[in-house]
């Protein structure tokens, strides 16, 4: 059976959708079969993936609204083994359209009955809000990847973050677990982003991912050619931090360590790209790789 995972912050700007197109992205070359969907008006996972807007195609709003099947909604992307359930800008006005349907925040769970057998991983990429379109991803997955940029801003947003997750697991789903933090936009120059990291580890001292994603250009300039960083710069801090990242979501999702998995990671588009992702063997004992080789890029969220 598969797993099914929010990826949620109600920031905005705090790397969503790179996170969700990228581990998607890396999942798929690896050879699971991964469903990424767009819950995002923004439709930025969209775009990320090189799908173009298309005002009559069928989309996760065809599906959430209008009750149509997602299997008749979901499409194939550029990258081996990734699906798209694609977004559209008619979402704007779901919010509002949801309070008057039966079932409102439970409609994509329903809608994705079945899928679990179909895909090893779903990801849902979610709008930067606390709203009903988050609502239905929190309802219909089981596990919470949350993002936190390296701000302080970011703390406050935890603790809101937490209350909703708590009310949901009480009302709606109570199989809901938090499955990692994922620290963004990490910058070693700066103080504060170490600080940050620290504060949050403190908090949360077994749910915090060891890899940091760092600022990176490359993850910035991908999006913008409809690539993956996996199929744009597997190379790159970004690209190389990304892979990590995938490779300790798969491990706590097999009850493993991130050690464990040093055969995982060889891409079916590119068997030798990701070479230098193990390169010295990353081990989570010692520093985590962080890095950045452009540190004005900037992660689109």
């Amino acid at each position: 059976m598969g797993r099914i995972y929010a990826v949620a912050n109600q920031k905005g700007g705090v790397g969503k959708s790179t996170t969700a197109v990228n581990v998607g992205g890396y999942l798929g070359e690896w050879g699971l079969r991964t469903l990424l969907i767009d819950l995002d008006p923004q439709s930025n996972a969209t775009s990320g993936v090189g799908v173009a807007h298309a005002p009559d195609r069928p989309s996760v709003y065809s599906v959430l609204i209008e009750g149509r099947p997602a299997a008749e909604a979901i499409l194939p992307t550029s990258v081996p083994g990734l699906d798209l359930l694609p977004s559209d800008i008619a979402l704007v006005g779901a919010e509002l359209e949801l309070t008057g349907l039966p079932q409102r925040d439970s409609r994509l769970l329903y809608a994705l009955d079945g899928m679990t057998r179909r895909y090893d991983y779903i990801l849902i990429d979610c709008p930067p809000s606390l709203g009903l379109l988050t609502l239905n991803a929190l309802v219909a997955a089981r596990h919470l990847l949350l993002p936190v940029q390296c701000e302080f801003y970011a703390l406050e947003g935890l603790a809101h973050l937490s209350y909703t997750l708590d009310l949901v697991r009480q009302q709606s789903n109570p199989g809901l677990e938090l499955a990692g933090i994922v620290m963004t936009l990490y910058d070693a120059r700066t103080t504060l982003s170490a600080q940050v990291v620290d504060e949050v580890r403190r908090m949360y001292p077994d749910l915090v991912f060891h890899t940091l994603i760092p600022r990176n250009v490359r993850l910035s300039e991908a999006p913008s050619y409809g690539m993956t960083i996996g199929q744009y710069n597997p190379r790159s801090r970004g690209g190389t931090a990304y892979a990590e990242l995938t490779r300790e979501i798969i491990a706590r999702a097999a009850g493993e360590s991130p050690g464990s998995l040093a055969g995982v990671g060889q891409p079916l588009s590119h068997a030798g790209a990701l070479a230098t992702t193990a390169s010295a063997e990353t081990t989570f004992e010692t520093e985590p790789q962080v890095g950045a080789e452009a540190p004005e890029g900037v992660i689109d969220g």
